[in-house]
Order: structure tokens, then sequence, then C-alpha cells
């Protein structure tokens, strides 16, 4: 089979043919129909110092996908050969002591779909059984391909208690933001505020229900929010990873505000413990991926109930011979989520 892989520890990809891979006890065989590059994939891609550090090739690369059950190995009577499946990327151990608490998105050894063991940038992967997420056969793969990181949007939203009747800033409209956007205008969040640098991010926020965009070296984000909350937002969604924007985002929110934070910074960064937090009563929540498996029934609920529409986010599709011409577009922040077809 034909598969985008990390074979050598230098920057770029291969497209290389690779054996078919066969489930084993517990494990599903899925046919790819439909991959989305996350910037996760661009990290590797570009071969930066996190991924240096972390991607161990030969690997193939790719964790958002979705397909349909080819096979199944010894033991697993869920899938069925035939289901439509989104995955989720997190393999976990069940067993340290976060996933016995109910923890299992933080599982002390997570394993990662692309990075960690072979992904989905391929026209076949072999996952565990209990990383498919079943979907109706009329929704569409692509829409399939990116449910896992829109999970984690959810996760962002709906964490702590949530922002229905709540003023919302969202720092960063890449795609988790953008997704972010969609969930706080389903749940009745308002107004919604976005901030980025990139105009086509923003213009993209504005036309998926954003009450307002904010450029941050346009104009300043604390003062537009403050002027439009009558003194700060209640919610604040940090998706940049960026340490100003941060810092501006912490600055907007209200006195006993939350600060739910998905964004990573690319190194350490400073904060004023008790300004920014302790002595304004800010309550800060970490998020991480999906809640195993909340998250993925809050989600999907709103994907099939139609008060989702994630299909304007995907920009663009391409046959994933065609990734060189993809990863660009992706890099160049004139696209939100590139499709590949691993068939073409």
């Amino acid at each position: 089979m034909r598969a985008l892989a990390k074979t050598e520890r230098a920057s770029g990809l291969s497209l290389v043919e690779v054996p078919k891979p066969t489930p084993g006890p517990g494990e599903v065989l899925v046919r790819v129909e439909a991959a989305s590059i996350c910037g996760t994939d661009l990290h590797i891609y570009k071969w930066d110092a996190w991924a240096q550090g972390r991607i161990r090739p030969p690997l193939i690369t790719g964790h958002e996908f979705s397909g349909v059950v080819e096979a199944v190995g010894p033991g697993v009577r869920r899938p069925q050969v035939g289901d439509h499946v989104s995955l989720e990327s997190h393999v976990v151990c069940h067993t340290c002591p976060a996933c016995r608490v109910g923890n299992a998105h933080v599982c002390l050894n997570t394993e990662i779909l692309g990075v960690d063991r072979d992904g989905g940038f391929a026209e076949y992967v072999v996952v565990p059984a209990e990383n498919a997420w079943v979907n109706p056969k009329e929704l569409p793969f692509e829409v399939g391909a990116i449910l896992e990181p829109f999970g984690n949007a959810v996760h962002t939203v709906f964490a702590g208690s949530g922002v229905s009747g709540r003023s919302v800033l969202i720092t960063g409209a890449g795609p988790i933001g953008l997704m972010a956007t969609l969930v706080a205008r389903a749940s009745g969040a308002g107004p919604i505020l976005v901030t980025d640098v990139n105009p086509y991010r923003l213009d993209f926020a504005r036309r998926l229900g954003a009450d307002r965009v904010i450029n941050p070296l346009e104009e300043d984000p604390v003062a537009v929010a403050r002027e439009m909350t009558g003194g700060g937002v209640e919610v604040l969604l940090e998706f940049s990873g960026n340490e100003r924007a941060i810092h501006q985002g912490l600055s907007a929110l209200l006195p006993g505000g939350e600060a739910r934070i998905l964004g990573i910074p690319s190194d350490p960064i400073r904060f004023d413990l008790a300004g920014e937090l302790v002595m304004r009563g800010v309550t800060l929540f970490g998020i991480a991926g999906r809640r195993l498996w909340r998250t993925w029934i809050e989600g999907t609920a709103l994907v099939y109930s139609g008060r989702v529409d994630l299909t304007p986010l995907i920009t663009h599709r391409l046959p994933m011979s065609r990734y060189q011409e993809a990863f660009e577009l992706l890099a160049s922040g004139r696209a939100v989520k590139v499709i590949l077809d691993p068939k073409a």
C-alpha cells in the first residue's frame, strides 16, 4: 500500500510503498478514505525542534482521518466490518492512575497515532478497536476526518461552566479556534470576540459567527473586549500559544472569569501569577485532547444534529500524491483544513 512517511531525520516526508498491515487481537484494519493535515503534522514535516525530540523514523504520519473498517482482529465485537469510522488518536493504557480515575485523556502512557505509532496518511491503518468511533454512513468522510480536532474545540468550550449566555474571547483563529467559534455560537455564547494576526483567518471567524474580530497588530484586544462587555469577558478560550496573546486574553478577562488554555507555546513563558490570576480570582483550565469518550458524545451530537456544520472549514481537497502542495498551503496561512485522498 502507499503511505506518507517520515523516513529519515530531516525535513519533508516521503511517499512510500509498505506492506498492508494485519489487525491483531483487539485491533481493526481501516481503509482510509480521507485524512486531514494538522499543525502537528506540519511540525513533523518541517522537522522542527519539537519533532526532532519526539519523532522516531521510520513512521507513517497523520492522526486526523476517517474510513471504513475492512477487517477485525480476534476478540473484536465493535466496530464491525463495513462500519464508517473516525479515529481517536490517543491510545491509552487504562491502568495508570490518571486512567483509573476517569482522566484517560491525560493517560501517563499515551501513544498518539502518527506521532508515536503509525498513523493514517496511508491507504490502510491498524488501530485499537476501541479507538474507532462509528459514524452514520451518510456523514461525509472528509467531515469524519476532522471530528478528532473538532473534539479539542468542544472540550475547550464545554470545560468548566460552559459558555451559554456568557461573553467569550477566542485568541487564535486557527482551525481549532474557528471550530470553537462555531461551538460557542451553537451553545448560545455572546458576544464572541476572536483575535488573530491573519486577515484570512479573521474573515473566516467573522463568517462563522464571531460578533467582533480583532487584529492585535491594529487595535488593542483588551480595550475592545472591555468596551464591548462593560468590563471584561467571562470566558477566555486560548488557542494561539502566543505569549502576548495569552497575556492579552488574561487581561481581558472579567475578575472571577475562566481561562481555558489549549494553545501550547513553543517555549516557556512568564506571567504574573498574583496579578493575572490569584488576585483576580481567575479559574484556569489546561485543556488536553478530548475527554474519552464524553467529548466525542458531545461533539458528534452537535454535528449529527446539524447545529454545527464543519464543511466550510474544509478549504482544500488534494490527492495524497500532491502532499507537498498540501503542506505548503497550510504553512502559507491561506488554508484551514486540507484533506488528502490516500487513494489518489
